[in-house]
């Protein structure tokens, strides 16, 4: 916790220096998936971008309370108060239980997350076990004064929470924007104003999904889940919500305003929000059909891509664009994030294959020294990844050259190095070798044939055997090795 770690606050529209609550505890609240369909990029890039914050917050020697929430009730299908529940939808169509459709994608948003590298969060609490927490959030809401009860639901007071408090302080609307930018919504008769929102929803008679609550047989708004649970698990003030950009309005501007509502202040010290994955500059989603299964990324099983792509290329594609900052998908930006991943990954194994000299050269030892520094650095101006990334491919240059008996570096340097880029790379970054699953011990005897071979080839130079030499070195480069004579005898590399 030495490190001054500079984080954007989406409130604050600015940098601000990290200041935890109550150090060395940090409460951390993300939206997780609506569990109705099966998990995409999009669902990838904020559960990615807010491991590397657990990570590194737990690194950092926080100690992190991360409650990442499921969304099994109550979110509509116009991410407002009008259509079906996209559960209950989903349930109908294909003949099941909601709870049956909520638990098969829940099991395959987890298996995905797993695949990515994802750490599960401390609590992950599902918007059905929590409807008393909801049920109470909207009692205190209308006992203060900011909701009002229409024939059996309740809407939350717009207009008169704005004419105390500020409605629009996290996305920067006013009042009159969301009026002007609100559709003609099913139910709007029983608001009083167009930009009123559900906190709970009276139930239709064919309606599947309905719990008692003192004012009808219904169900809570979505905005309502996040708030209650959030104040349950990490308290009445904690200090990190993150989410998509495509929730700052109205979801978390909502989830403001509810707090406010209830509570007379704000719950959470920092919002943070990763930006969208686009597909031709638009966004990508199950609204709109454009979006890409992580599954069919994993097998290649769709009509946009040209190959199958590893859970740690798209980990890694991800990783290479801040997050912040918006990621276009590509056939040819996955391909280049394959490349990247592949030269890191390689690097980081050569280290294994460097013997030590007596003492580093002075460019050796320069990028060594500044090595961890830089990316410390980079981490600690608001997860720039990116950088850190940059920074290990100069390493992966150094590495090389190494490799290649063009430079030298000491017993201490060496584990320096190798210590520092494990750390980022595995650790903070999350990655981890494509080839995971194959057990450690293998991968040296692979190397140590490859090793027994290129000795041969040696003792075959020696004895001035050139057939047989030139014999081993195109048979292996035909096998994809790419073999290397120096003063200081052969190296080889996977190529």
């Amino acid at each position: 916790m030495e490190q001054a770690l500079w984080i954007y606050n989406t409130l604050s529209r600015r940098k601000e220096v990290f200041k935890p609550l109550h150090a060395p505890n940090v409460g951390m609240y993300v939206c997780g998936p609506t569990v109705y369909g099966d998990p995409h990029l999009g669902h990838a890039r904020p559960a990615i971008t807010f491991d590397i914050l657990f990570r590194y917050l737990k690194h950092l020697g926080y100690k992190v309370r991360y409650v990442r929430n499921i969304t099994d009730v109550g979110h509509l299908e116009h991410d407002a108060d009008e259509g079906d529940d996209k559960i209950e939808k989903k349930a109908r169509l294909e003949q099941l239980e909601p709870m049956e459709i909520a638990q098969y994608y829940t099991n395959r948003y987890h298996a995905a997350m797993e695949a990515l590298n994802v750490l599960p969060p401390s609590i992950e609490p599902h918007a059905t076990g929590h409807i008393i927490e909801q049920e109470q959030l909207v009692q205190q809401i209308l006992d203060n004064g900011f909701a009002y009860e229409s024939n059996g639901s309740i809407y939350f007071d717009v207009k008169k929470y704005n004419e105390k408090h500020h409605y629009g302080i996290l996305s920067g609307r006013n009042l009159d924007d969301v009026k002007d930018a609100s559709r003609a919504l099913d139910g709007v008769g029983e608001k009083r104003n167009q930009a009123d929102f559900a906190l709970w929803k009276k139930a239709s008679p064919e309606h599947i999904m309905r719990w008692p609550s003192p004012w009808s047989d219904g169900f809570p708004g979505w905005h309502c889940e996040c708030t209650a649970m959030g104040r349950k698990y990490l308290g009445a003030h904690f200090d990190i919500h993150g989410g998509g950009m495509d929730l700052v309005f109205p979801h978390h501007e909502c989830e403001i305003a509810q707090a406010v509502a209830s509570q007379g202040d704000q719950m959470v010290h920092y919002w943070m929000h990763n930006n969208m994955i686009t597909i031709n500059g638009q966004k990508m989603g199950k609204s709109l059909g454009n979006f890409i299964t992580l599954e069919e990324f994993f097998t290649g099983n769709n009509k946009n891509l040209e190959q199958p792509y590893s859970p740690m290329t798209i980990r890694f594609f991800i990783l290479s664009a801040h997050y912040r900052g918006t990621v276009d998908f590509s056939n040819e930006a996955l391909q280049a994030s394959q490349k990247g991943l592949e030269k890191l990954m390689n690097g980081i194994s050569d280290l294994d294959r460097i013997a030590a000299s007596a003492e580093s050269d002075a460019e050796t030892k320069k990028v060594v020294g500044e090595l961890r520094q830089k990316c410390y650095d980079a981490m600690n101006d608001d997860f720039s990844t990116p950088l850190v990334i940059a920074h290990l491919f100069e390493a992966c240059s150094v590495v090389n050259k190494l490799v290649d008996h063009k430079a030298t570096i000491s017993e201490a340097d060496l584990k320096e190095l190798a210590e520092t880029m494990r750390l980022f790379a595995f650790d903070l970054l999350g990655l981890r070798p494509d080839n995971a699953g194959s057990s450690s011990h293998r991968e040296e005897a692979f190397g140590k044939v490859v090793d027994m071979v290129l000795d041969l080839r040696s003792k075959a130079k020696a004895s001035k055997d050139w057939a047989t030499s030139d014999r081993i070195r195109d048979e292996l480069a035909e096998l994809g090795f790419e073999v290397k004579d120096t003063k200081d005898g052969a190296t080889w590399k996977l190529k």
